[in-house]
């Protein structure tokens, strides 16, 4: 039986990759005067790159990075108003109210009543507990998990501790690389379901070859598709 679905939470069922262009794009306004928008963003995604396993992910390690940039960018003499401009910027992005984005609430809802229904997300942990209480859905599911990273292991460590293994769940997310690629080798489903923005470093290749990925448009198709499954895989 499929008895456990997990969700993924930025811009699976909110809006969050559009408030970081807007960031960055403030970003590269702010640092005009000393390097091109095309070397600036390559510079930052370097540093985000390099950054990962000191801060995690998340608007703190962003605007950490960006500011790492703003130093390097301008060989130490960026002026201090610039920094703090960057910091303001991170803090509203920790205050922006939240984005539900289509059918994620009628969905959630739906599947609850026959399945358990997981928040697994990664990121800062108190800006995720933020916006899972602003988003509405918190009472929707059944356990919410707020991981460091998404590996084949976290996953088959949460579908065994919230529902009856991985091979009886089914992930779904917009990231080929955090929500879909490590949920299929823990023996999960995985389903992608893109969205119009995704980071730099989530960009990977669908897993074609594998029978449990899915593509689907949007989350208000994922109740038809579970019901597809319990009826063509007896799940």
């Amino acid at each position: 039986m499929l008895t456990t679905i997990g969700f993924d939470a930025d811009d699976t069922l909110w809006q969050n990759e559009s408030f970081f262009r807007l960031t960055q794009d403030r970003f590269t306004n702010l640092l005009a005067d000393y390097a091109e928008a095309d070397a600036l963003h390559d510079q930052l995604i370097a540093a985000e790159r390099r950054n990962l396993g000191h801060y995690g992910f998340g608007v703190k390690g962003f605007t950490l990075s960006m500011i790492e940039t703003a130093i390097e960018i301008t060989e130490g003499r960026v002026p201090s108003l610039v920094i703090a401009e960057i910091m303001a910027a991170g803090r509203e992005m920790l205050e922006h109210p939240i984005e539900l984005l289509p059918h994620a609430h009628a969905t959630v809802k739906a599947l609850a009543a026959s399945h358990r229904v997981l928040l697994i997300t990664k990121g800062d942990l108190l800006d995720q507990e933020r916006k899972l209480a602003q988003s509405g859905l918190g009472d929707l599911f059944h356990a919410v998990e707020i991981v460091s990273d998404k590996t084949a292991k976290a996953y088959s460590a949460i579908f065994a501790r919230h529902g009856t293994g991985a091979d009886q769940a089914l992930m779904v997310g917009n990231s080929l690389k955090s929500d879909v690629i490590p949920a299929l080798a823990a023996g999960a489903y995985g389903v992608h379901i893109p969205h119009g923005l995704t980071w730099a470093l989530e960009h990977a290749d669908a897993p074609t070859g594998e029978h449990r990925f899915h593509h689907l448009n949007h989350l208000g198709e994922l109740p038809d598709l579970v019901e597809i499954l319990r009826e063509t895989h007896n799940v």
